[in-house]
């Protein structure tokens, strides 16, 4: 699926709209990729993990889910430790930062089936106080690709 590094590096021409490739080359600037080809190699990886999560059913799918919250909100960190509790996705590791006098940002590094780490992203997001939600997923890479 992913090139191994003795694997030769394979040119090839793509034909773009002048819209397409300016919106390109200014994410590169913005991002601070080196060239094009960084970009493409990241979009494609992008879209390579995105395709290959919803077809994986084995449980080490890996995700973050990074989540912003009123720490105010009555019971709120109780229902988040229940929801972490009640589910089958293993946590493997949980930040906790306090950004403000009401607000926390935490970080969740789930492992699990895409559907149980799904659905404990859904459920946090859910809930009454969490301002923003966002799940970040990728794949346990083979260290030979």
């Amino acid at each position: 699926m992913y090139p191994k590094e003795q694997d030769s590096i394979i040119r090839f021409s793509v034909s773009l709209q002048q819209n397409l490739l300016d919106e390109l080359d200014s994410r590169i600037i913005r991002n601070g990729y080196s060239s094009r080809s960084e970009l493409v190699r990241d979009m494609i990886r992008e879209k390579l993990v995105e395709d290959n999560w919803e077809n994986q059913t084995l449980d080490s799918s890996i995700a973050v889910l990074v989540i912003v919250y009123d720490h105010h909100q009555r019971e709120l960190n109780q229902k988040m430790i229940d929801v972490q509790h009640h589910n089958t996705a293993a946590i493997l590791c949980n930040t906790h930062v306090h950004i403000d006098n009401h607000n926390c940002l935490e970080t969740i590094i789930l492992k699990g089936s895409p559907s149980e780490i799904q659905k404990l992203s859904l459920e946090i997001g859910g809930l009454k106080g969490v301002k923003f939600a966002k799940l970040t997923k990728t794949l346990s890479f083979d260290k030979d690709k």
